[in-house]
């Protein structure tokens, strides 16, 4: 552990610091999230937070809860009780998924990352559809998404698995490791500078436990063998935490997450899908869905084998995936309004019956 600036403190962090500096408040680093208890890092060292009452009350929204990543700012508590959480930094990027369920809410899972590296077994669960999913919140929270390709070791062949991360991977690098093997992941290095902040996502059983352990130096996270009958593992990481590396870059290791529904993603699906879409401006109407229309250029390089079938159909379902939440999203806004409405005017109501006795 080190100084503010060995957690990424720089003098961006300082000027938002700032605009919310308070006499007797530090500004700190979320380095784990135990439900609701934090664990943060300040000038001072490693200290222990709960939200304050104010803060508490603004995260019951999901998306101002503070996230590992979060710069905060903390009013220390003498002895061994638990430190303050009193305000968030803005956050500069963010990794973020919409909660699992019905509830039509947002998860931050990591904050402030600058690279992303989404994991994937090659030990017979490999699928580059879920590589998709993973780019789109990648590209969706402004950061630099890497595929890591591990348990190269086990796969029937790399090469072809790698091409198959290239076809969906964009302007991400793609690199195949096994983390039994130390040397290969000095692949991960160049992102790994200090004061940055990497994150590994990716479903349990993939192997991030142990390349995060091998990128520190040491045992610090629990492994399990994956489960023979269906290459799936479970989850070894039950909490997100943020880690110092020897050469100075700071890991993210989150928990392995079996649903990665999109939140914000209009700008970054047309990014992950470029490939797909640089064929739209030949369409015959402005407005083409690339689905039923006449004149879809879209469809017709699919036709022409120029665009592979299953990369348009995951398109296709990622986009109607966000459009069904973002009318979800719009009713919610709606009940959101009219029950401030009702509220308001129950005030109203009142402060006149008031003034009127």
């Amino acid at each position: 552990m080190g100084a503010l600036e060995d957690f990424g403190w720089d003098d961006g962090w300082r000027v938002s610091w700032e605009g919310i500096a308070d006499a007797g408040m530090v500004p700190a680093r979320v380095i784990a999230v135990h439900r609701d208890a934090f664990v943060v890092w300040t000038a001072e060292g490693e200290r222990t937070a709960e939200l304050s009452g104010r803060l508490r009350h603004r995260a019951g929204d999901e998306a101002e809860r503070p996230a590992v990543g979060d710069w905060v700012g903390v009013r220390l508590s003498p002895g061994d009780g638990a430190s303050l959480l009193q305000e968030v930094l803005p956050r500069r990027t963010h990794l973020a998924r919409k909660v699992p369920g019905p509830l039509t809410a947002v998860q931050v899972v990591a904050a402030n990352v600058d690279v992303v590296v989404i994991v994937a077994g090659l030990d017979g669960d490999y699928n580059p559809r879920r590589l998709e999913r993973a780019l789109v919140l990648a590209w969706d929270g402004g950061a630099q998404p890497v595929i890591v390709l591990n348990k190269s070791d086990l796969a029937e062949d790399v090469a072809a698995d790698v091409a198959d991360a290239v076809t969906v991977a964009g302007d991400a690098p793609v690199h195949p490791v096994s983390a039994l093997d130390a040397a290969m992941l000095d692949v991960l290095a160049p992102y790994l500078r200090p004061g940055r902040t990497m994150a590994l996502l990716g479903p349990s059983g993939v192997g991030k436990s142990s390349i995060v352990n091998r990128l520190v130096g040491g045992e610090v996270l629990a492994t399990a063998a994956v489960r023979d009958w269906d290459a799936r593992g479970r989850h070894t990481s039950v909490h997100r935490q943020l880690l110092v590396s020897p050469s100075g870059g700071l890991i993210i290791d989150t928990p392995g997450m079996r649903e990665l529904q999109l939140w914000d993603s209009d700008d970054s699906l047309d990014e992950t899908f470029a490939d797909v879409l640089e064929f739209a401006p030949g369409c015959r109407f402005r407005d083409c869905r690339h689905e039923s229309e006449p004149g879809c250029a879209v469809k017709a390089a699919i036709e022409a084998s120029g665009l592979p079938a299953d990369r348009y159909e995951s398109y296709l379902k990622l986009r109607s995936e966000r459009e069904s939440l973002d009318k979800q999203r719009d009713e919610r806004a709606q009940l959101d309004a009219k029950r401030k409405a009702r509220a308001g005017s129950k005030a109203l109501k009142a402060m006149q019956k008031d003034r009127g006795r």
